[in-house]
């Protein structure tokens, strides 16, 4: 009962970190003990597993994915995509500051907790790191295209979302944004159950989960230590998206007029700058940064005691 509860709330936290753009429940599964084993249970729904459960061997089939494991987790993330995205919705409007402060805190401390599972930081592993904070900063600065309500385009925003969610640093809501479908598919569709946007989305987020999930563990087999310190160099490189002082940029019409849709302006991006001044908003700011911090390491602690 324990550990299926703490696999819960593991996935709950990944549910809730895949809502906020710029932060990824890959990183929230590879801090908490649960990613490897996460990538090698969805590798394993192949041919062979439905084989099994079309012959009715359940037990068997079950045992070779890993199924409880499974269903426990993603039970997590169901329940903080659908019970959290109001609340993170009225969060990021009224308080943007102490939620990306306190994002901000964990990422930043997951950039050193993930960082020293590397065994032995070689060229290769210094390049690798290099590389993923390059990718995942360049990433930053790309700009969003439009909505697009294609079928076909809501299948590859699964495809593509699903992939940056479960890998560290990559954020699945900001990968998203450059699509310019968050809005529809991360708040709209799934806070009144559109099942017309939602189910494209979920067919491209099956087929992505289990194929990039097979790269991933022929990764970390192969190249560990590189494929850990890319992570860990992604997770670096997103530093950048998540900081807590912005301005926003909104998209325009022709006239060049911001765009108001359901009530809200629509956001093209966040530029990152110092804060104005230093009173109340800042002090309070840098307090959830170190709760922030605080978390992971409370995390941390918890996931070593389990893996013990």
């Amino acid at each position: 009962m324990k550990e299926s509860l703490q696999l819960i709330l593991k996935g709950i936290a990944m549910g809730a970190a895949n809502i906020i753009p710029g932060v990824s429940g890959g990183t929230i599964a590879l801090i908490t003990g649960i990613f490897e084993r996460l990538i090698n249970a969805i590798k394993s729904i192949n041919f062979q597993a439905v084989k099994l459960l079309l012959s009715g061997k359940f037990s068997e089939f079950a045992q070779l994915i890993d199924l409880w494991f499974l269903v426990k987790v993603f039970s997590g993330v169901g329940i903080a995509i659908f019970s959290l995205a109001k609340l993170f919705d009225y969060l990021f409007t009224h308080y943007p500051v102490f939620i990306w402060a306190y994002f901000f805190g964990l990422i930043l401390a997951s950039v050193y907790f993930v960082g020293i599972t590397v065994k032995k930081w070689s060229v290769g592993a210094i390049i690798s790191f290099a590389l993923g904070a390059g990718i995942a900063i360049a990433i930053s600065f790309m700009s969003p295209a439009s909505e697009n309500r294609d079928f076909f385009y809501l299948i590859l925003c699964g495809v593509v979302a699903v992939c940056s969610m479960i890998l560290p640093g990559i954020s699945g809501s900001f990968v998203l944004i450059l699509m310019g479908n968050y809005q529809l598919v991360a708040i709209e569709a799934v806070n009144n159950l559109d099942f017309k946007i939602l189910t494209p989305v979920l067919i491209g987020m099956v087929v992505g989960l289990i194929l990039f999930s097979h790269f991933l563990s022929w990764l970390f087999k192969r190249f560990k230590n590189q494929t850990i310190a890319s992570l860990t160099g992604f997770i670096f490189g997103s530093l950048g998206v998540i900081w807590p002082w912005k301005e926003t940029k909104y998209v325009l019409d022709q006239a060049g007029e911001p765009i108001l849709k359901n009530g809200k302006l629509l956001v093209e991006r966040y530029i990152s700058v110092l804060p104005g001044q230093f009173g109340t908003t800042e002090i309070v700011a840098i307090l959830l940064m170190f709760a922030g911090i605080l978390t992971i390491w409370l995390v941390e602690k918890s996931a070593t005691k389990t893996n013990e």
